[in-house]
Formats: C-alpha cells, sequence, structure tokens
C-alpha cells in the first residue's frame, strides 16, 4: 500500500509539474493568460470612468486610450474617449478635425451646454469622443476662481454616462488641475508606464496625489492597474524595469505588455487605431487582450 500511495503521490507530482510547465509564462514572470471574449452586453449604461494618467510625457497613454478605446468597441461596448490634453494627440490619432469647433473646454466653461453638441462620432464603430484642442491650456486660469472647480468635468460627463458603458479619459502629463478633476470624476486610474528607469520615479508622485483625490474629493476612485508599455524584451533595461514594477505593485500590474513598435506612429498619421489600420499585428492583439483582461478584472463591464 505504501509502495502504491507513493506512485500515485510521484505520479499526481510529477503530473502538476508537467501542467505547470506546460502553462507559458508572460514578461511580467506570471503564467500568462489568454482571456475569454467578453460576452454581449444586454444595454448601454451607466458608464464608468476611467482615466489614463501620469505625469510623464511620452508614456503611451493617448496611444492606449485610443486602442483600448477601439479594443473595447469591437466587444460591443459603447466608448467615449476624452481629449484632456490641450496638445489634442487624442483627437488627431482618432482623425478629428479640432479648429474652429466645439470642445471640451466649452463644456468647461459653460456647463449648462449639452455634451451632445460638442461629442464626434469616429470611424470606429461604437467610439465617439470629446475633442480638445490648445484652447484648453487655458482653462486652469479660467477655473481657478470657480466654486467647486474640482468637480466641473465630473458634472459634465454625469449628462452623458448613461448613453456610454466606459468613458476614457486621456489626461495631460501634469498633475495640474485639469488632471484633478480627471480624477475627480472618475471610477478608476490606468497608468501607463514605459519599461524605462526615468519613468518609474514620478509614479510615486502620482500615487501620492490619487490617495489626496481619494481622501478629499473621490473616496470610490481605484487604482485599476498599471500598464507597461513601450517594452522591448531584447534589452536587459526593459526587463529589468519591468520586475521593478511587478515588485512594487504586484498584482496590480496588469498582465498585458504593450511592446515597441512603428506600427503605433504610422496609425496615427493615418487618424485610425491600430487595431483597424493593422488588425493582426502584435500590437493591435495586445490591445484586444487589455480590453478583455480590463473586462476580467471587473474594471469594465
Amino acid at each position: 500500500m505504501a509502495s502504491k500511495r507513493s506512485t500515485a503521490e510521484a505520479t499526481g507530482a510529477s503530473t502538476a509539474a508537467g501542467s505547470a510547465t506546460d502553462t507559458p509564462m508572460g514578461p511580467t514572470g506570471r503564467p500568462y493568460h489568454g482571456f475569454p471574449t467578453p460576452p454581449k452586453l444586454d444595454g448601454h449604461g451607466p458608464a464608468r470612468i476611467i482615466s489614463l494618467c501620469n505625469q510623464k510625457g511620452g508614456v503611451g497613454k493617448t496611444t492606449t486610450t485610443i486602442n483600448l478605446a477601439a479594443g473595447l468597441a469591437s466587444y460591443g461596448r459603447r466608448v467615449l474617449a476624452v481629449d484632456f490634453d490641450p496638445q489634442g494627440a487624442l483627437s488627431a490619432g482618432l482623425g478629428v478635425q479640432t479648429h474652429e469647433t466645439a470642445t471640451i473646454y466649452d463644456l468647461l466653461l459653460d456647463p449648462k451646454r449639452d455634451p451632445n453638441e460638442v461629442i464626434v462620432t469616429t470611424s470606429v464603430d461604437g467610439l465617439d469622443i470629446l475633442p480638445a484642442n490648445i484652447d484648453l491650456s487655458a482653462a486652469e486660469v479660467h477655473l481657478v476662481n470657480e466654486v467647486a472647480r474640482e468637480t466641473i468635468l465630473a458634472r459634465v460627463l454625469r449628462k452623458v454616462a448613461g448613453d456610454y458603458d466606459v468613458i476614457l479619459i486621456d489626461c495631460q502629463p501634469s498633475l495640474g488641475l485639469l488632471t484633478v478633476n480627471a480624477l475627480t470624476a472618475s471610477h478608476g486610474v490606468l497608468i501607463p508606464l514605459e519599461c524605462e528607469f526615468f519613468a518609474l520615479r514620478g509614479v510615486a508622485l502620482l500615487i501620492e496625489t490619487i490617495d489626496k483625490v481619494r481622501d478629499r474629493l473621490n473616496p470610490a476612485i481605484q487604482l485599476d492597474g498599471v500598464l507597461a508599455t513601450m517594452y522591448d524584451p531584447r534589452t536587459l533595461h526593459s526587463r529589468e524595469v519591468l520586475e521593478r514594477v511587478v515588485d512594487a505593485f504586484g498584482d496590480d500590474v496588469l498582465e498585458t505588455v504593450i511592446g515597441r513598435t512603428v506600427k503605433f506612429p504610422d496609425a496615427s498619421v493615418a487618424g485610425v487605431p491600430i487595431t483597424k489600420f493593422a488588425p493582426e499585428h502584435s500590437a493591435a492583439q495586445a490591445y484586444l487582450r487589455l480590453a478583455r483582461e480590463l473586462v476580467a478584472r471587473g474594471a469594465v463591464a
């Protein structure tokens, strides 16, 4: 009996080891999950609002907003992308012209205005945008003396939240009044983080800002995840930075990792998401996987 039990235990251990070996490991050092295709929704709204935030520029906030929005839309979600950066890169990346047209800036200055008059339909089914241009750079000056100035964006989005499943806010690379408005309006925060040493340095300040907003303005806000971007597995530096990010944030680091590719600027020039510009490319597949992961995590319906 003892020998049979030993044989069975050895066989079980061997099978477990084999299954563990068969499970591929992702770049974050955790087992790689494919995440199931999200089920279709019976209806739409109210939206969950997510800010894509990092005070460091060039980490992939706008690229992620565009392609995550397109990915969620491809799974039947109604998505509103909010361009909250005076550079207007989100609007340009979705092929929306913002000269001599109403923008999010007009809604901030006139909260009584109907946001539906400003929302623009994009070339992606299910994806709309509230555009922005350089005028938004003057918003902080105009809003500084307003009562409850941190909640103005929340009041604007409240009027259209029932029409969408998710609202993604592309924040500017700063922690000023506009970003605080975005955080106050949001249910969650997604932090795109470039796999580069200097990108790590400012994250602590961003987390501190999120904590202050939670304490003083928006108790419900939570961290939906840290997204590693511009990852290059060929370089030791990228791998080491990603390892440090996982050590610091643990399970808050999303399993999906976005790699470097020249396809992103090509898609931006074309004014369409990469999921439409090069749907079979690994970067397009990564953003579709990100959309599935956020649904699986409960960050998106």
